[in-house]
């Protein structure tokens, strides 16, 4: 563990005297909420920043450097690994008010934007010049575009689409030193040194800060439409995914919950549950409405060919919005209804869903236990809920959880789809990367932050 300096009288006074006015937070309230994330840690930091400008967030990381206290970076403080939080005490500093959408080129398909911009506002102002911001993460309208950056945030749109990562085409932000640089290009391809792009998308905030991203967007589609699908079994549900994908057809978002998801919203559902363990797929298309409305008939043809028993059309936007509401109860209702709750957001091969899904029930048995699976079925990625009604067993549900995740490695998945490592799940990071891969990594961390001052404690175990 690294001795860090305290924050303290005299470095308050020079963060004081460098920041723009009203930069340091006051208020309890402000600050205790820094103090927690979506996870179920809870750390407080000693001081709160709230950058205005650019600069400030380079005087804040200079005066670090040099008084040797630890810098979170803070976005919309949505994650579920813990990754924005002072769990080492420090200056929690947050992008929020860096939230300008700097220009759209709509001649060349790009938009600059600040880091604190909020993942919805992106997407709309591309979509006010008619272009296309796909990247879709849960809690668009709370998470920061540089907060999805940090965490390569994916969503239900991964399948088609990719993830955040596929949409940066460079990036302004500041080292610990608190110089700022330039990385990546604004043209579609690019290949002059390493890629320092892609190595601080995903970085968790630990190598740079970032302030500001060049996006690059797409032609709006021009229609989505969407349905719903009931099978009796997971089984035949994710067999219908391989058919689908198989025939040739790229569904936009194509999500499955399980049998206790939809035990928690069944009232929701315009149609009953068969007995038994049934399973649900909502599928969207994207693209032109002449094309995607026979092809949507085609998808439900050959999801009904694997045993699907209910299937609901959702072809406008009023009836979409309907369907992904009840996606969205799923995590409101695990998380109210259970006093202990481990989300883990593992990612498999598709064709092992069903397998993975299959063997939960001994895990449940074996760990006093109540897992809910539900996740992106077109690109693996399922996120699995360990839950239970005895906050006192924590230490023999956490025991089931690296089970799991062994199992999860063992079938040839990985630890976190979409969600990052953080805090959460530093333990169980050399259960998938070797040591060599793991120095290597601590290597690049030291070479940009030599100091160890920003984001210290994350990832690494």
């Amino acid at each position: 563990m690294i001795s860090y300096s305290p924050v303290t009288g005299p470095i308050i006074a020079q963060l004081q005297s460098r920041l723009s006015p009203g930069a340091i937070v006051t208020n309890p309230a402000e600050i205790e909420a820094c103090a927690t994330d979506a996870s179920a840690l809870h750390h407080r930091p000693e001081l709160v920043v709230r950058a205005k400008t650019v600069a400030d967030v380079q005087a804040v990381l200079a005066l670090a450097n040099s008084h040797r206290f630890p810098v979170i970076p803070r976005g919309g403080g949505s994650g579920l690994a813990g990754a924005c939080l002072a769990h080492q005490g420090g200056v929690v500093l947050s992008t929020r008010d860096l939230n300008a959408i700097r220009s759209i080129d709509t001649a060349n398909f790009t938009m600059e934007v600040e880091a604190g911009a909020i993942s919805a506002q992106v997407r709309e102002a591309a979509a006010a010049h008619d272009l296309f911001y796909p990247p879709d993460p849960a809690g668009m309208e709370l998470s920061t575009i540089g907060g999805n950056a940090a965490t390569d945030a994916g969503g239900p749109a991964c399948v088609k689409y990719g993830t955040t990562r596929d949409y940066i085409l460079g990036l302004e932000a500041v080292l610990p030193d608190g110089t700022l640089i330039a990385t990546g290009v604004r043209t579609r391809k690019g290949v002059v040194g390493y890629d320092l792009t892609n190595l601080l998308v995903g970085c968790e905030g630990t190598l740079a800060v970032i302030t500001a991203l060049t996006l690059r967007l797409m032609p709006r589609p021009t229609a989505t439409i969407g349905a719903l699908c009931i099978f009796g079994s997971m089984g035949e549900a994710m067999r219908s995914v391989a058919r689908i994908m198989a025939a040739g057809h790229l569904p936009s978002a194509i999500e499955f919950l399980d049998h206790r998801c939809l035990a928690l919203i069944g009232e929701l559902l315009p149609f009953s549950l068969p007995s038994g363990k049934p399973s649900l797929l909502l599928i969207e298309l994207d693209g032109p409405a002449a094309q995607i409305a026979p092809e949507m008939d085609t998808v439900l043809a050959l999801a009904k060919d694997e045993g699907a028993i209910h299937c609901r059309k959702a072809p406008n936007e009023q009836d979409r919005q309907q369907i992904w509401e009840v996606r969205r109860q799923v995590s409101l209702r695990i998380h109210d209804q259970a006093p202990l709750y481990i989300p883990e957001d593992v990612a498999v091969p598709l064709s092992r869903i069903a397998e993975l899904v299959d063997v939960l029930p001994d895990y449940e048995t074996r760990y006093g236990v109540e897992i809910f699976a539900f996740g992106h079925a077109g690109d693996g990625n399922i996120h699995l809920n360990i839950t239970s009604q005895y906050p006192k067993e924590r230490e023999l549900a956490e025991a089931g959880v690296l089970a799991l995740l062994k199992r999860v490695l063992a079938m040839g998945g990985t630890l976190s789809g979409e969600h990052g490592i953080g805090l959460a799940k530093k333990q169980f990071l050399p259960l998938e990367l070797s040591p060599t891969s793991i120095g290597l990594q601590q290597g690049i961390k030291r070479l940009f932050d030599p100091n160890l001052i920003l984001n210290p404690g994350k990832i690494f175990p």
